[in-house]
């Protein structure tokens, strides 16, 4: 794979119009009250953390690796579908399936990490709070990231368990979560028997909150075709064949991202959550949790957006995974 352009649907578009999730909330609500609750709650950001790096500095309780892995490290060495620090390894590839209107295309990263904690992420602006969005490609540009996918969309609700690298910026428990920990373990868990706090002590690393788990013990979650995530006025139904986000666990510190277009007929439609599900299964992943999706749907590797947006480019998110470069820190 080329990841400078697609031999499948033509050159891609790196600058385009950061989409507006709320399109239609104004509209949709009758009266000037709801429509100014609507704007205050969906477009207008709220800033509660203005500086991110700096108060996960002075809050983490978790000894990272993730800035010293690289001093073991032989040189990074990158090709167009792939990376490797001597520590860390990355895999890009892509999977073309069916025909005509039946297409399906996405984008696999077979991801072997140096230390749980190499995975890490990265808010939107560098600021915490609900509304604030940024391209993938610019917040992973500004944390030389090599590569990065669209995270969980903590922007958009107000509920749920954020901890990121080691640090706790929400606690409001709400649905099934994914966490990460230092040691090396991913989980599946419910938010609402637990607290950040116990889960920090647990030793926490990364928590997502979307779901649902899609894969546990090897095997398709049943129910998941009928599962909501959020009653948030505007939240699309998850069901269908949507572009879709993923991350799976194939063992101990490997993992495996897939990114799957839709929206784009003959090049691909999209799958279901089931679907997803299977793909993670043939790609080896005994656990696999969905992230944000639709136009949201993105991945990124080495200064590149690869997939093809639903969108046509990019839509604006609150938060992305990824794993820096080594060879930009070794340019420091």
């Amino acid at each position: 794979m080329d990841k400078k352009s697609s031999a499948t649907h033509g050159p891609r578009k790196r600058r385009v119009r950061n989409a507006v999730i709320a399109t239609g909330l104004v509209v949709a609500l009758s009266g000037g009250a709801g429509a100014v609750w609507a704007t205050d709650r969906f477009l207008v950001e709220h800033v509660e953390i203005a500086d991110v790096s700096e108060y996960e500095a002075q809050n983490s309780t978790v000894d990272s690796t993730a800035d010293s892995t690289t001093d073991a490290a032989t040189g990074a060495t990158v090709t167009d579908t792939s990376y490797s620090d001597g520590a860390t390894s990355i895999t890009i590839s892509t999977v073309t399936e069916g025909s005509g209107s039946d297409t399906v295309t996405y984008y696999v990263a077979d991801v072997t990490l140096s230390d749980a904690t190499a995975l890490q992420s990265a808010f939107a602006k560098d600021q915490f709070g609900e509304n604030i969005t940024e391209l993938t490609s610019r917040i992973a540009a500004d944390n030389d990231a090599i590569f990065a996918i669209n995270g969980d969309y903590y922007g958009f609700r107000d509920t749920g368990i954020v901890i990121r690298n080691g640090v706790v910026f929400r606690d409001e428990p709400a649905r099934q979560g994914l966490v990460f920990y230092t040691d090396g373990r991913v989980e599946v868990y419910d938010e609402t028997t637990t607290t950040a706090d116990e889960l920090l002590a647990d030793g926490a690393w990364n928590t997502l909150s979307f779901g649902p788990a899609i894969v546990e013990d090897g095997a398709v979650v049943d129910g998941i075709e009928t599962t909501e995530i959020d009653t948030n006025f505007g939240n699309h139904s998850i069901q269908g064949d949507q572009p879709r986000t993923a991350v799976g666990v194939i063992d101990e510190n490997h993992l495996v991202f897939v990114v799957v277009d839709g929206r784009q007929s003959g090049y691909s439609e999209g799958v279901t959550l089931t679907e997803l599900a299977d793909i993670m299964i043939d790609l080896g992943a005994t656990t696999a949790y969905n992230l944000d999706g639709g136009g949201s749907s993105t991945m990124y590797f080495d200064g590149e957006v690869i997939n093809s947006p639903s969108n046509g480019g990019e839509r604006g998110t609150s938060d992305i995974l990824y794993i820096a470069d080594a060879s930009a820190a070794d340019a420091e």
